[in-house]
């Protein structure tokens, strides 16, 4: 009888953990920036004081840890008050709401000690947080440089910051920082690499020894572009046993690939692979962190995967997401927990046009699962 009751209520156990499993695999849906404001008092003062526009508040990067995605807010315009936020999968109710990261007053503008506008975020194997802060605010209006730009790295357990990087030596007044990937040695030192589209460079940072250099792209990867735009790349692990990183501008002809560990040594010198021609401009996405690589095309709705261990060639693209008319995907995320894949994705033409009404509207959704 004991053995008996004891199975019921394990298999219920079961059942529960199953349908709360289910629950997070669901679609997050929510408009402008419903933030987790501490008091309505503070809603209402950074509102009349126009700190806080839901309207000019959109997220473009993001990853996931555990139950949580960590999402980068960049200040594209005035009155966005958090740069760096966590939402909960486990959200219930009709809005979730946003929690900046790791607190409030990290969000502090002008305060150069706090975060400006987070470009990019980068989640390691131990649950370290890396952003990449530009330092530059309202850059679809009047750009404002409030900040040096920093790579920032927070403990997401405790939210506690772990290490501040400082690229100054390395970048010029004309520097676009806009991507940040992190990867470790065999040995577990971690390696920090900044994309720099203005320069065509990757800035190499070797965190323990707190070392850290430029490395230029030799001037192929730009063929095609008459303006250097985005210079879009990404580490894939590949099945001879090393790590590359992927490389392209939008407006570039050509896909490129540099394993990591001659990148590290600073030493780009006939070690550059060339990966054939593109069959249209491409905005990668994400990785699975193995050898797949997520794109798609520009202005377009559908989500590509490519295994880079294939040869670059349009035949081996899958399309695995399409996007709901006017959506389109800014990153792919890998939910290693659920083992799934996940996109971020929002109506940004409009709210580059400045037409979203009350305030864009953003979702996360899963590549392979239906709608809800």
């Amino acid at each position: 009888m004991f053995f008996k009751f004891i199975l019921g209520l394990l298999i219920c156990l079961i059942r529960v953990d199953s349908l709360c499993e289910k629950e997070l695999l669901r679609s997050i849906e929510w408009v402008g920036g419903p933030f987790d404001f501490e008091t309505s008092a503070m809603k209402s003062l950074l509102t009349s004081s126009d700190k806080y526009i839901n309207k000019n508040i959109i997220s473009s990067r993001g990853q996931i840890f555990e139950d949580s995605a960590i999402l980068a807010f960049p200040r594209f315009k005035c009155g966005n008050p958090a740069t760096l936020v966590k939402l909960s999968l486990k959200w219930k109710g009709c809005t979730p709401l946003l929690e900046p990261f790791p607190c409030w007053s990290s969000q502090e503008i002008n305060n150069c000690k706090s975060l400006q506008s987070v470009v990019d975020v980068f989640i390691d194997p131990l649950g370290v947080c890396w952003v990449l802060d530009a330092g530059i605010i309202n850059t679809l209006e009047s750009s404002v440089r409030t900040c040096a730009p920093k790579v920032v790295a927070f403990n997401l357990k405790t939210g506690r910051q772990l290490k501040s990087l400082d690229p100054t030596g390395l970048v010029e007044k004309t520097s676009r920082l806009q991507y940040l990937i992190v990867e470790y040695t065999d040995g577990g030192e971690p390696y920090v690499f900044v994309v720099d589209a203005s320069t065509a460079s990757i800035l190499v940072f070797d965190v323990i020894h707190d070392k850290s250099m430029r490395v230029v792209l030799p001037k192929e990867a730009a063929t095609g572009c008459s303006q250097k735009d985005v210079l879009y790349a990404a580490v894939v692990q590949k099945e001879d046993g090393f790590n590359y990183l992927l490389f392209t501008y939008l407006c570039g002809l050509r896909m490129f690939a540099i394993r990591t560990d001659i990148l590290r040594s600073g030493s780009l010198s006939g070690n550059v692979v060339d990966l054939g021609l593109k069959p249209g401009k491409i905005v990668i996405l994400g990785t699975d962190f193995g050898s797949a690589i997520f794109f798609r095309y520009e202005g377009k709705d559908e989500v590509f995967r490519w295994d880079s261990n294939d040869h670059f060639k349009k035949n081996k693209f899958i399309s695995v997401y399409k996007s709901k008319p006017g959506f389109l995907v800014s990153q792919v995320m890998p939910d290693i927990k659920r083992q799934k894949m996940r996109v971020l994705e929002s109506n940004f033409p409009d709210f580059l046009q400045g037409t979203v009404g009350c305030g864009a509207v953003q979702q996360i959704n899963i590549i392979g699962e239906t709608k809800s």
